[in-house]
């Protein structure tokens, strides 16, 4: 299980997102600086103890209504080969020192651990507290055989929602960027859809959301079943 240090980190995580947010195409805001609240998230073990992996909610209330984003973030201790287009900053960490922090959707360990999620192989872990499970983030997969594991990390697609990872035999993981409540497994999910994970949020007003995290859909043709 992955150790979560109380220390601190300069810049924060909050002051990276706030000068890469407007740079993607998914971003909703204006031409003014977001204002970022943190809102929630979830953490992932990588098997080899050696990258940190945090699905990281924030909350946009600069523009004329919040919007809520999902940003996997890695930390690695060392620059990740032919990733230099998904870094989005470096920080120093108090206790680990310099971490590079890298968009997750680019990087292959959270994709591998989001399908791992997505089959029911791994469990959420609590954004704050190390060794403790996450029990609000929800999954599901329906499918004959395991998940597609050949998603192209490094050919991705961005639209004004989400990312979208391809595989073979048209098999999409999507990340959904921009949040939207109500759309979980509680309500009925996307036409084609074999796996998904959810979770919840914090509004700016002190509700909570719930919405969907991440979908996978296969292709047509493409033999799903109850698992």
């Amino acid at each position: 299980m992955a150790v979560i240090h109380q220390t601190t980190l300069k810049p924060t995580k909050l002051e990276l997102l706030a000068s890469w947010l407007p740079s993607r195409t998914w971003y909703q805001g204006g031409s003014g600086e977001p204002r970022l609240v943190k809102a929630g998230g979830f953490r992932l073990d990588d098997p080899h103890g050696e990258v940190g992996v945090e699905f990281i909610v924030v909350a946009d209330t600069g523009g004329t209504h919040p919007v809520a984003y999902l940003v996997p973030f890695t930390y690695r201790g060392a620059p990740l080969e032919g990733a230099d287009h998904a870094l989005v900053g470096t920080m120093e960490h108090g206790v680990l020192g310099r971490r590079w922090v890298y968009d997750g959707c680019h990087d292959p360990v959270p994709v591998a651990q989001l399908l791992a999620l997505i089959e029911g192989r791994v469990q959420a872990q609590d954004q704050n507290t190390s060794d403790t499970p996450d029990r609000e983030v929800t999954r599901s997969f329906t499918g004959d055989g395991p998940a597609p594991a050949d998603f192209v990390v490094g050919a991705t697609t961005d639209d004004q929602d989400g990312t979208e990872l391809s595989a073979a035999q048209g098999a999409i993981l999507r990340v959904h960027r921009v949040l939207r409540p109500g759309t979980d497994s509680r309500s009925p999910l996307p036409q084609g859809t074999t796996g998904h994970v959810g979770g919840s949020w914090q509004l700016p007003d002190g509700t909570r959301a719930r919405g969907l995290f991440a979908t996978l859909r296969t292709a047509p043709g493409i033999d799903a079943g109850a698992r």
